[in-house]
């Protein structure tokens, strides 16, 4: 799993037609402190995260499941984060 900002949304019109009513969001990945790294990509959303958001990311096969269909992902947001606690 990733830590990421959603810090943008993605608008597409053509696209592979299983991707129709999928949300995508520009994702920032996070450190464990929630410092940015710098490295962006690109997640659908599955949990309606908004910009700004600090949300839960997982990608690979798991974020095809995670869509509950076989559909061409590689990152899906599954969570939104409501705080982080560390030691």
């Amino acid at each position: 799993m990733i830590l990421g900002r959603v810090i943008g949304n993605i608008w597409s019109t053509r696209k592979n037609e299983r991707l129709t009513g999928l949300k995508f969001m520009v994702v920032e990945r996070l450190d464990h402190q929630e410092n940015s790294t710098q490295d962006t990509f690109i997640a659908a959303d599955n949990v309606g995260a908004g910009v700004g958001d600090t949300v839960i990311v997982v990608t690979g096969s798991a974020a095809r499941v995670a869509l509950e269909q076989e559909i061409p992902v590689d990152s899906t947001i599954v969570g939104i984060v409501d705080s982080v606690e560390q030691e």
